[in-house]
């Protein structure tokens, strides 16, 4: 229970971002209305089952304004990966919806280990970020349809949305691998996955070296062209003349499956056909 107090302490402690400091004290008032309503709930519920949910609830309510049900992997008997900001808002043509995460793991004292610090806080950071730049996005969007003869009615009907959510691929007692979303969906989408494989007993991320050896460029590549040429049809990868893929590097997203294997992603459009969003390679030795 200490590392998801502590977990909870540090994303409490970053610094918000001015734009967001309307939304964050709406959801405060929210959530002190809520949270009288969890305390009471508290009092008249004696059994260990009640606190827990209790403290679910509780998590969910800070710091957002419109909170849902946290999904919270448990390894090794602490919390690892959970929700700590859950919001919906709908207003002018756009429907934002965030599911954010925030990892706690275990470490020595009162201190959280570096990298779950670090971790929490670029997350927050790139889904600030996602959610400003949809919001930007629409807003230009709707000022170019209204400058060439759509009506108010018209954009009403578009279905505008910046979505972020996120899943867990993997978990052992020392390790998570999960995958953050983020989706600004206007005339066309534009998605942005974020990828971390962390190693929290070491307190360090994990690599495609780490999980494959040294010659992991060339066991990555010879099994993504195998993959490619025995498909049912080869001819939805883009050739090299066509920018189509060549190797794999220190920038290739991946992420760890259930069975331990690490599975490369490459963006849509990238090293195949639209069509095909995008496309994944398991990786086994």
């Amino acid at each position: 229970m200490k590392n998801f107090d502590e977990a909870k302490r540090v994303y409490e402690s970053a610094e918000i971002p001015a734009e967001l400091d309307s939304r964050v004290r709406a959801g405060m008032k929210e959530g002190a209305r809520r949270a009288r309503r969890v305390r009471t709930l508290r009092r008249s519920l004696g059994s260990a089952a009640a606190c827990l949910a209790v403290l679910f609830a509780g998590l969910n309510l800070f710091p957002t304004f419109a909170a849902a049900a946290a999904d919270v992997p448990v390894v090794g008997g602490f919390f690892q990966v959970l929700t700590v900001r859950s919001w919906e808002r709908t207003g002018d043509g756009l429907v934002v919806h965030v599911d954010q995460p925030a990892v706690s793991a275990q470490g020595s004292g009162s201190e959280m280990p570096e990298l779950s610090k670090k971790v929490n806080q670029e997350i927050r950071e790139r889904v600030d970020a996602r959610v400003a730049e949809g919001e930007k996005t629409v807003a230009e969007y709707k000022e170019a349809f209204l400058a060439t003869g759509g009506t108010e009615d018209e954009w009403a009907e578009h279905d505008n949305k910046v979505t972020v959510t996120y899943d867990v691929e993997s978990q052992t007692e020392d390790t998570v691998s999960f995958v953050l979303h983020t989706m600004i969906s206007t005339s066309v989408g534009d998605q942005q996955d974020y990828y971390y494989n962390l190693d929290l007993k070491k307190d360090r991320e994990l690599t495609l070296a780490d999980l494959l050896g040294d010659d992991w460029v060339n066991v990555c590549n010879k099994s993504i062209k195998a993959q490619m040429a025995a498909s049912e049809d080869p001819s939805v990868y883009f050739d090299a003349s066509m920018g189509g893929f060549e190797t794999v590097d220190e920038t290739t997203g991946f992420y760890i499956n259930a069975a331990g294997n690490p599975v490369v992603v490459f963006p849509r459009a990238t090293v195949a056909i639209g069509a095909m969003g995008q496309v994944e390679f398991e990786i086994t030795k």
